[in-house]
């Protein structure tokens, strides 16, 4: 019987490509059985037909809310298969903050997270004492031309959510209700405009890894993106000339650092695959402990498993990242999953942008917000068609 050689996809950056053929290569020497990795751009990652990549793909990097969209279409087999409940109770006892629910999706598991991420906060250490802790704070920096923000979409819904999460406003998930009060949404938006009109109008053009690659430049004078997804990558020495560090986000609220926006990626099977077996196996191998605070965070990877969030060692490489962003996470909120919110979360996202850039009224961007929320559900993809 021949030995199959799998595909994968991941998305095109050294966090997110690295450590997957590293672990791969790792996996070959072990089984036998090789893993090609193909890679697309973050844009893609984030909106691209995961059904699409199924028929062609064994193994895809996905982030959580496709999962409602993947159970409709029924192209990723579920993980949670018969005989390894204890291999998957593990991987959930190290889940970061919500990371490994996020994926379960009517009562099935549909990927492990290999990747946990939030919007935090970078910071440039040698250029401030401390990282600000007060969003009163940022805006004192943004005043001086020292702060950016990543406002394309769909980051700026992701910056409306944190910002909203932190205020203690969101909650629901569910679209047969508003998504936020209008008078509280109102007050988010209010506080997003505020920023956006001190900072560089490029960053409405900006998503997280452009946003650091202007920080981390020689000349730069930017020195805190408060609420940013955080990327391993820029808290290396010797990854770009100047060095982030990372910390909790600056609140605004009164609970602390709590209402991000989870990210981060999960390990899935195509349930098209000719080689599932093989592949689950992968998946569950690449999810553990051992290998993710291992050769995977070695690899340059940003781990999704807490045994890798708790190391010494991986600390120590990356300035404390895991250790000093840890309490973000685990306050994080799990965006709606619903079939249909992808196309919301591209919808919403440019009614905030041309709400921000065509100075309209909060109430009625608001407003606009929680009717295209309850239309996600009419017709899968009716968000935005109206």
């Amino acid at each position: 019987m021949s030995v199959p050689t799998l595909k994968g996809m991941t998305w095109s950056h050294p966090r997110g490509y690295d450590p997957m053929v590293a672990c791969s290569s790792l996996w070959n020497q072990k089984t036998g059985i090789a893993i090609e990795w193909d890679k697309r751009s973050l844009q893609d990652f984030e909106s691209f037909p995961v059904e699409e990549l199924a028929r062609a793909y064994d193994l895809i990097v996905i982030d959580h809310p496709h999962v409602g969209q993947i159970t409709a279409e029924r192209c990723l087999e579920p993980l949670d298969v018969a005989g390894r409940e204890a291999e998957c109770a593990a991987l959930a006892s190290g889940s970061v903050g919500r990371s490994y629910p996020s994926y379960n999706w009517q009562g099935r598991q549909w990927a492990f997270p290999i990747d946990a991420a939030a919007q935090v906060q970078a910071w440039r250490p040698d250029a401030l004492d401390a990282p600000p802790a007060r969003w009163s704070e940022v805006l004192d920096l943004a005043r001086q031309g020292r702060v950016l923000l990543p406002l394309r979409p769909p980051h700026v819904l992701m910056v409306f959510y944190t910002l909203a999460g932190n205020f203690g406003h969101l909650r629901t998930t569910d679209p047969s209700h508003d998504l936020i009060d209008i008078v509280a949404g109102s007050d988010v938006f209010e506080a997003m405009r505020e920023i956006a009109a001190l900072v560089d109008p490029a960053c409405f053009e900006m998503d997280p890894i452009a946003v650091s690659e202007r920080m981390t430049e020689a000349d730069s004078r930017i020195v805190c993106a408060p609420l940013i997804y955080g990327y391993v990558s820029y808290a290396a020495a010797g990854f770009r000339p100047h060095r982030l560090a990372f910390a909790d986000i600056p609140v605004i609220g009164s609970s602390g650092p709590i209402g991000s926006a989870l990210g981060g990626t999960g390990i899935a099977v195509s349930a098209f695959s000719k080689a599932r077996d093989a592949a689950i196996d992968f998946a569950y191998w690449v999810a553990s402990g051992d290998v993710q605070r291992g050769p995977y965070a070695a690899a340059g990877g940003q781990p999704g498993h807490a045994a890798a969030w708790e190391d010494q060692t991986v600390n120590e490489a990356t300035g404390n990242f895991y250790r000093d962003t840890r309490a973000t996470l685990e306050g994080a909120w799990v965006r709606p999953r619903h079939d249909g919110y992808m196309a919301f979360q591209q919808a919403a996202s440019d009614r905030i942008l041309s709400g921000m850039t065509s100075r309209h009224k909060a109430a009625e961007v608001v407003a606009d917000l929680n009717r295209l929320f309850r239309e996600s559900t009419l017709v899968p993809g009716a968000a935005g068609k109206s």
